[in-house]
């Protein structure tokens, strides 16, 4: 890893787009249940989607991009979680107020303007994510500040949108989404590029992600969450440049442990490809002509090859002159530039390609057969695609087109993570600009007044003030660091609300000894009233704390089953006369010896600490 004065030299510049899931009922634009769990489909329907211009009378980049694919979409359409709204065939509903609410609270947290009007927009989105091919998107604030860990952080803007749909299958050519979670309020977090290393930008998502987790809604004496908590629900995009590079956008860590490798492997990988551009410039580097060489080798050995042509497909190459060498230069872990060449080749829908700094003989390609290829390319570097003809042809010119880019830029592309472990990435599609947004005008505006703004920031909990609540409560700051970065948090503050002084129990349960029977298979998913219900049965001094686990561990579903659970093993608890029969069962022995042998044989149903001053010195 690189210190801070490293990629202060390469103009390191870096910003964060997060995108949370907030959590209402309803979907933004639908009355459609946000809970994607538990749905069967009730209809299928198939698309094709095209670039259009947008509001400046130009096509964007990424979409035209997206549009020569070619590809077509399979839509799986839900019983409860889905409608005409999101598969463009109803206009939209009013906006959900609540998604309004909550993200006006979150703008609030970070100290950001709200604009006088909340105005709708449609940006175009045509890989197929979106049924409609747009996404709704409003600016719901700008000019807010993060601090993180003492430094100033600028968040640029903050939108208010949809949730696209998840991929199910994707066979190249036809992609199947589920259109369930399409719509659910999405919450866009947007810093300025004030970012200084990778390892700082770990810093502020987390601090950003906690800001999300922990600012909430007051209810009565509860805080209600403001976004969804698990998997998939945030993700971190990050825009990353330096000097003599270009901005590329990294999409879709949602993993934040590899955020800081992730921008490190993407710094690298721009320094090594302006190093390959210098080298090509210095060779005068030049691109051939793709050539049709299906007949010249359509007795060949290679299996790659000799599967294409004899399901009818051709082979093209094209000649590379000056790339010798660099084709096989690593850019990445177990990234090449070839790779990069490659993963543009496959937007096609291809597999991939061979280029001449591999070992060709591992194909299966004799020495004649390569040497029948360069008699036609020329001695110096080429590539090779086989396919169906019309995705070969279509493949070859997109291979090329990232070989030329070589010769005069690094891209500017949006990428996914490849390997987030590894911290590599692969391209997506060129970066989209501007060109794609237009207005939405199935959609009013919304007024936002100084009023309602008052009466948000008045009925919102802050981070500042929830963490402060969550430490006193618990006076043990270790645990309590813990307990607000776990997902259980709603879970702690659900039974401490209705449970008062129960906190250091409540909190050494649900995030220690859940944990520990998890580790040995045990579901800890218990219901949240069953959950209140056994503490409760423990601050009545019905059961000890120790006898709580050992109720978990028979994952109850309901407050009988604990009352079950409870008579059968047993696990009352002990106590008053009943303890002192027991102390004087025992006999006259020292006080350790009396402890000993009755929470030997009692552990579950008997409190030390009232065992141990029934007992006395």
């Amino acid at each position: 890893m690189h210190d801070d004065q490293y990629y202060k030299k390469l103009g390191f510049r870096c910003g964060l787009e997060i995108h949370q899931r907030l959590a209402t009922s309803e979907k933004l634009f639908c009355s459609c249940a946000t809970n994607t769990s538990a749905n069967g489909i009730i209809a299928k329907i198939s698309r094709r989607q095209r670039a259009v211009a947008g509001e400046l009378g130009l096509v964007d980049r990424s979409t035209s991009f997206e549009s020569s694919r070619e590809r077509g979409f399979l839509y799986n359409v839900f019983s409860r979680t889905s409608c005409l709204v999101d598969v463009d065939e109803e206009p939209p509903h009013r906006v959900n107020s609540e998604a309004i609410e909550t993200a006006l609270r979150i703008a609030s947290a970070l100290s950001a303007r709200v604009p006088d009007e909340i105005e709708p927009m449609r940006k175009q989105v045509v890989d197929g994510s979106d049924p409609s091919a747009f996404q709704r998107s409003m600016l719901v604030g700008y000019d807010g500040k993060l601090d993180v860990n003492g430094n100033a952080m600028r968040i640029s803007s903050m939108f208010l949108e949809e949730e696209s749909s998840g991929i199910e299958s994707s066979t190249g050519d036809v992609v199947v989404y589920n259109v369930d979670r399409v719509g659910i309020p999405l919450i866009e977090i947007d810093t300025d590029p004030d970012i200084t290393s990778p390892a700082q930008a770990r810093e502020v998502a987390l601090e950003i992600g906690s800001v999300l987790r922990l600012t909430a809604r007051k209810s009565g004496s509860e805080a209600q969450a403001l976004v969804q908590r698990g998997i998939g629900t945030i993700r971190q995009d990050v825009n990353v440049s330096i000097n003599g590079g270009t901005r590329v956008e990294i999409k879709g860590l949602q993993e934040i442990d590899s955020v800081d490798v992730v921008i490190e492997n993407e710094v690298e990988r721009q320094v090594r490809l302006l190093e390959i551009k210098k080298e090509l410039l210095s060779r005068r580097a030049k691109l051939g002509e793709a050539r049709d060489l299906t007949k010249k080798l359509s007795g060949t050995g290679a299996k790659i090859l000799r599967d294409a042509i004899s399901s009818g497909g051709i082979v093209i190459g094209a000649s590379l002159h000056g790339f010798s060498g660099l084709l096989g230069r690593e850019i990445n872990p177990d990234r090449r530039f070839g790779s990069e060449i490659s993963d543009y080749a496959k937007m096609s829908g291809v597999r991939g390609l061979i280029h001449s700094d591999e070992d060709l003989s591992s194909y299966g390609l004799k020495p004649e057969e390569v040497q029948a290829i360069r008699a036609e390319l020329g001695n110096d570097a080429f590539i090779l695609i086989a396919a169906p003809r019309g995705i070969c042809e279509k493949a070859m010119e997109f291979a090329l087109g990232r070989a030329r880019m070589a010769l005069s830029e690094v891209p500017p592309e949006t990428r996914a993570v490849l390997d987030p472990k590894k911290g590599t990435t692969k391209f997506m599609r060129p970066l989209p600009g501007g060109s794609r947004m237009y207005p939405e005008t199935d959609s009013e505006a919304i007024v936002v007044t100084k009023q309602a703004l008052d009466g948000i920031e008045k009925s919102t909990v802050y981070m500042a003030e929830r963490t402060s609540d969550i430490t006193n409560g618990i006076s043990n700051r270790q645990l309590a660091e813990q307990l607000i970065h776990s997902p259980r948090l709603p879970l702690y503050e659900y039974v401490t609300t209705r449970i008062k002084g129960i906190n250091l129990v409540a909190a050494t349960t649900i995030l220690e000894k859940m944990k520990e029977l998890e580790r040995t298979g045990v579901n800890t998913d218990t219901d949240k009233d069953v959950l209140l219900y056994i503490f409760m049965l423990y601050d009545q001094g019905k059961i000890t704390k120790a006898a709580i686990g050992e109720i978990l561990r028979f994952s109850p579903k309901t407050s009988a089953e604990v009352d079950s659970i409870i008579y059968e093993n047993p696990l009352q608890r002990i106590s008053g006369d009943k303890l002192r029969e027991l102390v004087k069962r025992v006999g006259k022995k020292p006080k350790g010896e009396i402890i000993r042998e009755i929470m030997s044989e009692y552990r579950l149903n008997v409190d030390g600490e009232e065992l141990s001053d029934m007992i006395g010195v």
